[in-house]
C-alpha cells in the first residue's frame, strides 16, 4: 500500500512455483534459462546493495538525535533566563511606579475625604439651621414655609442615618421628630378648631392656614393625613346622618331621590367652598361620596331590616332603579382611585357572546320568535359592572330581592293561567297549511317575559337571587310543558265495535275512518312545534343564564329537566300521530288477513283494502307534512316510526 509495485515478487500471495512457469510456460523457453538466472542474480545484488546502503545510513541516527536533544534544552534554558530577566525587570518598574503613585494616592484620599467632610458639615450647618427654623415656624403656624423646609429637613436627615451613633446627630434627629409630631398635633387642631366635629353648624371655613397645613400634612406621618380627611368628611356628613336618621320620613325608600340629591347638591357646596383648600391629589370630592356611599348602605340595610314588611316590588324597584343611576353617575364624574378597601372590585368584561339573546342580533330570518317580539325588552350587553362604584349602595338591596322573586313567582303563575284560560276561550289554532304549521303565540309571551325579568334580576344581583329566579323558570318552563302543551293534546278514544268487509268495502272516499279531526291533526302539529321551539329557546336561556350569573354559581344553573320535559311532549305529539294513522289503516289490514281467497273468483284491479290504505295516507300526511313543514326532521321521525 505504501509502495505500490506490479512486481510478482512483491505480491502478498506469492507462489514460487506459478513463477517460474510463468517464466518457462514450454519447454523451448528452457533455451533462455541462464538469462533469467542472470537477471534474478542481478536483481538480488541490487537489493543487497540498498539493504547496506540503508542500515549503515541508520548507524547515524541514534548519535544525531540526542545531538538535536541537547540543542533544544540549550536553547529552552536561554529562553528561560530571558524570561527571568524580563520579570525582573517588570517588578522594578512595578516598584517604582508604586513609588511614583503613592503621593498620589495619598492626596486622592485626602481629597475624597476632605470632599466628604464638606459636604457632611454642609449638611450638619443646613440641618440645625433647619431644625431652628422649623420649630420657630411650627409656633408661630407659618405652614406655607414649613411644607417647604419639613421636606428638605426630612432629606438631609437620610444623609446622616449612618451618624446616629454621634449623640450631637441624634439629638437634632430627635428634635425633627418632636416637631413633626408637633406639627401633626397642631394641625388636627387647627382643623378641629375650623371644623367642629360636635353639631351641625361649621364656624370655620377654608383659609390659607390649612389650605397650607394640607401641604404639610403630605409631609408628616400618612396618619395625620387620614385623620384629617376622616374628620372633615365626618363633620361634612353628620347633617345627612340628622335629616335622615331612621325615624324621619325622608329615609324611606320611596324618597331615596332626596338622599342623592342632597349629596349632589353638598359636593357642589364643597368644590365652592373648599375645592382649593385640599390638594388636588387628595381627591377629597371622590372621598366624600364614597363615603356617603358607605353611610348610605348601612342606613339603608339597617331601615330595611327594621321596616322589612312594608318593602313592595314597585318600591324596591323605584329604589334599585334610582341607586344604579347615582352609581353610574359617580362612575362619571370619579375614577374610583379612593377605593382601595376593597368592597367593590372591577370585574373582568366577559369575551362578546353569541347568544341569541342579546340585543345585537341581527334578526335573520329564522331567529327566534323571543328576539322579534319586543325592542323595549333587549338587554344592553352582559350586565357586568364596568364601573368601580356598580354595587357600592345598591348591594344593600340584595338580601330584600326575595320580594322581587316571590313577585315574579306569583306573576308567572297568573301568566301561566292566562295562557290556559285563552286556550280554552280561542281554541286550538286553525289551520294553516300555507305557514307549514303556526307556533303557540303563548310561548314567544312566556320567553319574552322570561327575558325581561332575567335582565331585570341581572341588574340588580349576579349572585344567589339569579339562581333562585332561575328555580322560578324551571318551575313555570314545566307548568308550561304540562298545562299548555301535554294538558291540551287530543286523547285517544278506544273504538266502538271492529268494522265489518261489508262496511269497509262500502266506504266512500270522504268518509272520515281517522280517529282525529283535522283541526285536532293541526293541533297536535302545532303542539309539536312549539314544543320544538321551546326546547331549542329553553337551550340559549341556559346558556344566557350562565352568562349573567356569577362564575362562582354557574354550576348550579341547569335546565336539562325542562328541556327534556319537552323532548318527551316532542315524543309523544309523534306517537299521537302515528297511533292515528295506524288505527285508520288498521280496519283495512284486518281486512285482509280475513279475506277468504278461495271464494275469489274474479282478479281485479285494486283490492278494496289496499285502495282504503292509500285514502287514510292521502288524508292524513300531507296535512302532518304542510303543519311540519317549519320542523322538518320530526316529520322524518313521524314517517320512520309509522313505517
Amino acid at each position: 500500500q505504501v509502495f505500490p509495485s506490479q512486481d510478482p515478487l512483491d505480491r502478498a500471495d506469492f507462489n514460487a512455483v506459478e513463477y517460474i512457469n510463468a517464466l518457462f510456460p514450454t519447454e523451448q523457453s528452457l533455451a533462455n534459462i541462464d538469462e533469467v538466472v542472470n537477471k534474478i542474480r542481478l536483481k538480488i545484488r541490487r537489493l543487497d546493495d540498498n539493504i547496506r546502503t540503508v542500515v549503515r545510513g541508520q548507524t547515524n541516527v541514534g548519535q544525531d538525535g540526542r545531538q538535536a536533544l541537547e540543542e533544544a534544552q540549550k536553547a529552552i534554558q536561554q529562553l528561560f533566563g530571558k524570561i527571568k530577566d524580563i520579570k525582573d525587570k517588570a517588578e522594578k518598574s512595578e516598584q517604582m511606579v508604586k513609588e511614583i503613585t503613592r503621593d498620589i494616592k495619598q492626596l486622592d484620599h485626602a481629597k475624597r475625604h476632605l470632599t466628604t467632610s464638606i459636604t457632611t458639615l454642609n449638611h450638619l450647618h443646613m440641618l440645625a439651621g433647619g431644625v431652628d427654623s422649623l420649630e420657630a415656624m411650627t409656633r408661630r403656624r407659618q405652614y406655607g414655609e414649613v411644607a417647604n423646609l419639613l421636606q428638605g429637613v426630612v432629606n438631609v436627615l437620610e444623609h446622616f442615618n449612618k451618624y446616629m451613633g454621634i449623640p450631637q446627630i441624634r439629638q437634632l434627629s430627635e428634635r425633627v421628630k418632636a416637631a413633626q409630631s408637633e406639627l401633626g398635633t397642631q394641625i388636627l387642631a387647627d382643623f378641629e378648631e375650623a371644623f367642629p366635629s360636635q353639631g351641625t353648624k361649621r364656624t370655620g371655613g377654608p383659609s390659607n392656614v390649612l389650605r397650607d397645613a394640607c401641604l404639610v400634612a403630605n409631609v408628616l406621618d400618612p396618619r395625620i393625613k387620614q385623620e384629617i380627611i376622616k374628620k372633615f368628611i365626618k363633620q361634612h356628613l353628620s347633617e345627612y346622618l340628622v335629616l335622615f336618621q331612621e325615624n324621619q320620613d325622608v329615609a324611606w325608600l320611596d324618597k331615596i331621590d332626596r338622599r342623592y340629591a342632597w349629596i349632589k347638591r353638598q359636593l357642589v357646596d364643597y368644590e365652592e367652598k373648599y375645592g382649593r383648600m385640599f390638594p388636588a391629589e387628595w381627591c377629597m370630592t371622590e372621598r366624600i361620596a364614597v363615603e356617603f356611599c358607605h353611610v348610605t348602605r348601612a342606613e339603608l340595610s339597617k331601615i330595611m331590616r327594621t321596616r322589612a314588611k312594608e318593602i313592595e316590588v314597585k318600591l324596591l324597584l323605584f329604589a334599585i332603579q334610582r341607586t344604579t343611576n347615582f352609581e353610574g353617575l359617580l362612575a362619571k364624574r370619579f375614577s374610583g382611585c379612593t377605593l382601595a378597601d376593597g368592597t367593590v372590585k372591577k370585574p373582568e368584561v366577559p369575551p362578546p357572546s353569541t347568544n341569541p339573546f342579546l340585543e345585537d342580533e341581527t334578526g335573520a330570518e329564522g331567529d327566534e320568535i323571543v328576539m322579534e317580539k319586543s325592542d323595549t325588552d333587549k338587554p344592553k350587553k352582559p350586565k357586568v359592572p364596568d364601573n368601580p362604584f356598580h354595587g357600592i349602595v345598591s348591594k344593600c338591596f340584595e338580601p330584600h330581592l326575595y320580594v322581587y322573586i316571590e313577585s315574579q313567582d306569583k306573576n308567572l303563575g297568573e301568566l301561566i293561567d292566562r295562557f290556559v284560560a285563552d286556550f280554552k276561550a280561542q281554541g286550538p289554532p286553525k289551520p294553516n297549511v300555507d305557514e307549514g304549521g303556526a307556533v303557540l303565540p303563548s310561548c314567544a309571551d312566556l320567553f319574552v317575559y322570561y327575558k325581561k325579568c332575567m335582565v331585570q334580576c341581572s341588574q340588580l344581583s349576579t349572585g344567589e337571587p339569579m339562581i333562585a329566579l332561575t328555580t322560578i323558570f324551571q318551575k313555570y318552563l314545566r307548568e308550561y310543558a304540562w298545562k299548555i302543551l301535554s294538558g291540551n293534546l287530543p286523547k285517544t278514544t278506544s273504538s266502538s265495535g271492529g268494522l265489518t268487509i261489508t262496511s269497509l268495502l262500502k266506504e266512500k272516499e270522504g268518509s272520515e275512518v281517522a280517529k282525529f279531526t283535522l283541526e285536532e291533526l293541526c293541533l297536535i302539529c302545532s303542539i309539536l312545534s312549539t314544543a320544538e321551539y321551546c326546547l331549542a329557546t329553553t337551550q340559549q336561556l341556559e346558556e344566557k343564564l350562565k352568562e349573567k350569573v356569577d362564575a362562582s354559581l354557574m354550576e348550579r344553573i341547569n335546565l336539562t329537566g325542562e328541556m327534556d320535559t319537552f323532548s318527551v311532549v316532542i315524543s309523544n305529539s309523534i306517537q299521537l300521530l302515528v297511533q292515528d294513522l295506524d288505527a285508520a289503516c288498521d280496519p283495512a289490514l284486518t281486512a285482509m288477513s280475513k279475506m277468504q281467497w278461495q271464494n275469489v273468483e274474479h282478479v281485479g284491479d285494486q283490492s278494496p283494502y289496499v285502495t282504503s290504505v292509500i285514502l287514510h295516507i292521502k288524508q292524513n300526511v300531507p296535512i302532518i307534512r304542510d303543519n311540519l313543514a317549519s320542523t322538518r326532521k320530526y316529520f322524518t321521525q313521524f314517517c320512520i316510526k309509522f313505517a
